[in-house]
């Protein structure tokens, strides 16, 4: 939706838009739904102003920081950026120090997932460093593997544990049983 909105931009104006222009857009966006949207987001770029790093909240307040974490392992990862992040780093010490920090929030939240990805934006362009760590590889493959006919769909799968068994006697009066446990429901709570 932004991407559209910026490339319609473009063509407006005759030259490229801004990462202010983005953030503005995501913000509105954001704000409009109240944190309905439930985004929490990290926007890079580098424009004729030079680079830019926002962080943009579900309400649609940002923030523009040197460094910017977002996520269920932030924590861990802002804490790697606050004691090691200085001016100046080379693009290597840089991609070194964001794989430390993602490393971090990988072994401390269980919600992190289990490999690196980089992406590092420059007035060039930009370049994916996809699985530039695995830091938890998959140990187990199952050797068999799994083989479905052709034209199967795997739907749901539900297992339901058994845990009492039941067993049902036909005869007797109904309503000598309902007798039998309507004094018990004067002693439940509520």
């Amino acid at each position: 939706m932004v991407s559209s909105q910026l490339q319609l931009h473009h063509y407006h104006t005759g030259r490229e838009s801004r990462v202010v222009t983005a953030l503005t857009l995501l913000n509105k966006h954001l704000f409009n739904y109240q944190g309905q949207v439930s985004a929490a987001l990290v926007l890079g770029g580098v424009d004729v102003t030079g680079p830019h790093l926002h962080t943009i909240y579900p309400h649609g307040s940002a923030d523009k920081l040197p460094f910017a974490t977002m996520g269920s392992g932030s924590l861990a990862a802002m804490a790697v950026f606050e004691s090691k992040y200085k001016e100046g780093l080379t693009r290597d010490e840089a991609i070194e120090l964001v794989t430390e920090a993602i490393c971090s929030g990988i072994f401390n939240d269980l919600g992190s997932g289990s490999n690196v990805d980089i992406c590092v934006i420059t007035k060039g362009g930009k370049e994916y460093l996809r699985n530039h760590l695995q830091p938890n590889p998959r140990t187990y493959t199952s050797s068999k593997g799994y083989s479905f006919p052709k034209k199967t769909e795997v739907l749901l799968t539900k297992i339901t544990p058994l845990k009492e068994k039941v067993e049902i006697i036909e005869g007797g009066d109904v309503m000598e049983e309902c007798h039998t446990y309507l004094p018990l429901l004067d002693q439940l709570p509520f």
